[in-house]
């Protein structure tokens, strides 16, 4: 019951899909003009935009000078290769949706193309991605707060002291928890506005710093390419733009969601361009100096460094919730629903998935390592693998040797040397920091 009234909100005029037939399920979900009112209730294509940059955007700005730092001024040119592959791939997600209204989420594409253990394989790679980004969230918070309330110590009732970074990540969780309670994506394009403002302003803000506060553009090494690192900073420019996984729920959420394929193209247009800019003018501010994420570089005391610290905090809390929506989607879908208490249960739930990730983040925290972990094999796999492969299987056009064949094995050929030798080099980098 629950499943059939959730999909009665997402019914769209969708053409068939071109080079199969359309399936039994979407014949018999095509809506009626009735239906088509039901379509009132999507989120506008302006709303989605926002959702959309904020998911790609965010914390993936504060370590781009740093792996532009890794692999030279040469991997600017990976950079933007890795943004039109990931649109592109983004795109085959749309396509691997369309002439099925049932295909709502990253799973149900994987059980479309390779059945039950195409869904399982997804479901696995999806969640812990999203559920490791969350976390990854919380880490960065309690970096950022600690560098400007250094030596902050918090007494609490009965004589407990919280002090430092892990008190940081303990208060962070409280500002955001209240997010985690809104379901609706239409009233969270308003707190992505946030985000979309902060990642603009954190890229001012930098430059600001080299250009006006004295710290100045001359700390560049020059070096051209570093192929020792070079598959940390592919790590962490593929960990950017990986935002495959809310793809399949924010194209759902759409009114229109044939123009899903817009938004990805301003997604990632804008998102390329903040990246590009910050990590120029951060490496050439700090060069091999330079940290991730880059705010742990700005001289403390100045203006321009507290604002763009300021406005770092605000991506975290503005992405949290959308992180988490398909993780609390898939558990209410499932379990939460059927039951008479769903509102009450939703909250549970969803403050429970904030308390777990709060206690990873304070039992790992390496920001910039854990950043190109997942770059490297999670990322990898959902923003560059699993989009072809199911695309292959969905679509018979896709198994045609041609073009577009050619392309698509040759970003499977890419994201698997990039997550081979990115895995391993940064388990190493880890390791030797535990």
């Amino acid at each position: 019951m629950a499943r059939d009234m959730e999909e009665e909100k997402v019914l769209q005029l969708i053409p068939p899909a071109q080079s199969e037939a359309t399936t039994a399920a979407a014949a018999a979900a095509t809506p009626s003009a009735d239906q088509a009112i039901l379509i009132s209730k999507g989120t506008t294509f302006i709303r989605t935009c926002f959702n959309a940059i904020n998911s790609i955007s965010g914390v993936g700005i504060l370590s781009m000078p740093f792996a532009l730092s890794q692999g030279g001024w040469l991997s600017l040119a990976l950079l933007f290769l890795v943004s039109i592959l990931s649109l592109y791939t983004g795109l085959l997600v749309q396509r691997c949706m369309e002439g099925d209204l049932l295909v709502k989420t990253y799973p149900d594409i994987g059980e479309r193309a390779f059945g039950a253990k195409g869904r399982v394989t997804v479901s696995i790679y999806l969640y812990l991605t999203l559920y490791l980004l969350a976390v990854e969230f919380l880490i960065l918070e309690g970096d950022n707060l600690n560098k400007l309330f250094p030596n902050k110590v918090f007494r609490l009732v009965g004589g407990l002291i919280l002090q430092g970074k892990q008190a940081f990540v303990l208060l962070t969780a409280l500002v955001i928890l209240p997010t985690t309670w809104l379901r609706s994506l239409g009233v969270l394009a308003y707190v992505s506005i946030g985000g979309v403002v902060a990642s603009v302003a954190l890229a001012g803000c930098v430059s600001w710093v080299g250009a006006v506060d004295g710290v100045g553009f001359g700390e560049s090494t020059g070096r051209l390419l570093r192929l020792e690192t070079l598959p940390n900073a592919v790590s962490l420019f593929t960990f950017g733009f990986s935002a495959h996984s809310v793809f399949p729920t924010l194209c759902n959420s759409m009114r229109d969601r044939t123009q899903f394929s817009k938004v990805l193209l301003i997604g990632f247009l804008v998102t390329s361009l903040t990246y590009g800019w910050t990590a120029i003018v951060g490496c050439l501010m700090y060069g091999d100096h330079t940290k991730s994420p880059i705010t742990l570089n700005l001289p403390v005391g100045r203006i321009s460094s507290k604002i763009a610290i300021y406005t770092t905090l605000v991506n975290p809390v503005t992405r949290y919730a959308i992180v988490i929506t398909p993780i609390a989607n898939a558990i209410e879908e499932r379990y939460i629903f059927s039951t008479n208490y769903s509102q009450l249960l939703s909250i549970l739930m969803r403050t429970l998935i904030l308390v777990s990730t709060v206690v990873v983040a304070l039992t790992v925290p390496f920001f910039g390592y854990i950043m190109a972990f997942m770059g490297s094999t999670l990322s990898v796999m959902g923003t560059m693998l699993l989009p072809c492969l199911c695309y292959i299987r969905i679509k018979e056009s896709g198994r045609r040797l041609g073009l577009e064949f050619m392309v698509i094995v040759g970003i499977l050929i890419f994201g698997v040397v990039v997550g081979v030798v990115g895995t391993c080099t940064s388990v190493r980098q880890i390791a030797e920091h535990l």
